[in-house]
């Protein structure tokens, strides 16, 4: 086996079901964050360019229950493309106008997370997931 290769290890399947697990509970807790203050905001909040409130509704909203869902593994696929978009218009719309450079911009969590979602669109949720209960019960990609 070359390192080059796709590894045959089932480990692999697994690992994508954490990372989207620790992804969506990281997501999820931004949005209790918006909606009820749990956890609290940090005290060194940088000023950002002001967001009119409902969006911040909306946000959390979007991050609570999406993003219980995509925890959970549930509709993975086209949950990932509309959180995909929320965290673009996020960081276009917050961060970017502060700096071209993420780092400096605060928007490096918006960043990382729009592309987990679009890698999480295309992957699928992995073995541990709602998804994968019902593909084996409808027997989707079950080979016998």
């Amino acid at each position: 086996m070359s390192i080059f290769e796709r590894s045959p290890s089932p480990w692999t399947d697994r690992v994508l079901s954490i990372l989207r697990i620790v992804a969506g509970l990281v997501f999820f807790t931004s949005g209790t964050m918006k909606l009820f203050g749990f956890p609290p905001m940090p005290a060194q909040v940088p000023v950002m360019t002001p967001v009119p409130m409902w969006e911040i509704h909306l946000a959390g909203i979007l991050e609570v229950y999406l993003g219980g869902a995509f925890t959970l593994g549930f509709l993975t696929r086209p949950i990932s493309f509309v959180l995909a978009g929320e965290m673009a218009v996020a960081y276009f719309q917050v961060s970017f106008p502060m700096s071209f450079w993420p780092t400096a911009n605060w928007g490096v969590s918006a960043l990382l997370h729009c592309f987990l979602f679009l890698y999480f669109m295309f992957a699928g949720a992995g073995p541990w997931s709602i998804d994968a209960l019902i593909a084996g019960r409808r027997g989707v990609g079950r080979i016998d």
